[in-house]
């Protein structure tokens, strides 16, 4: 029986052949499509060259100490409070640094007038506190830097040393 069917319909055989041939057609024409619009999307460009001293733009940190430290009082319900702070400027320019060294008086002046204006019990009493000074400290750095030198110059201020008495 199974002879029977096969041979039964010799024309369904060659439908069969001929939508097989069109898929394949179809398949071939459309991958040649996408190959050609590639090839010509991609025709003029060129893999660019790669130099070592672009490809790292971060440059290394640079760190410069303000010495000597800050000493603030601090009158607290008439009681004399201390704090001391050593900071160390962190750059990325030796040359912005050494141009803003020409400024350290008023930066050391903005600062000892910024640290005298916080609340002793802020500072003591939580590390939210101490890290909020450290910010408003790099912005007042900043500040003088763009106003003198006209680029902020430095990322950041560290305090290496924090003590309240």
């Amino acid at each position: 029986m199974a002879k029977t069917d096969a041979v039964k319909d010799p024309a369904a055989k060659g439908k069969l052949k001929m939508i097989l041939l069109l898929v394949v057609a179809l398949l071939l024409a459309v991958g040649l499509s996408v190959g050609a619009t590639w090839f010509f999307m991609h025709k003029g460009e060129t893999a660019p060259a790669v130099d070592p001293a672009a490809a790292n733009v971060k440059q290394a940190a640079i760190y410069e100490p303000l010495a000597p430290a800050f000493v603030v009082n601090f009158n607290q319900n008439g009681r004399q409070r201390y704090m001391q702070v050593s900071i160390t400027m962190q750059g990325r320019s030796q040359a912005d640094l050494d141009a803003l060294k020409v400024h350290m008086p008023v930066i050391r002046n903005n600062l000892v007038m910024m640290f005298s204006g916080q609340g002793f019990d802020v500072l003591a009493n939580s590390p939210v506190g101490q890290e909020m000074l450290r910010q408003k400290a790099t912005a007042v750095v900043q500040e003088v830097a763009q106003k003198e030198v006209g680029k902020p110059v430095i990322d950041q201020l560290l305090f290496t040393n924090f003590v309240l008495q």
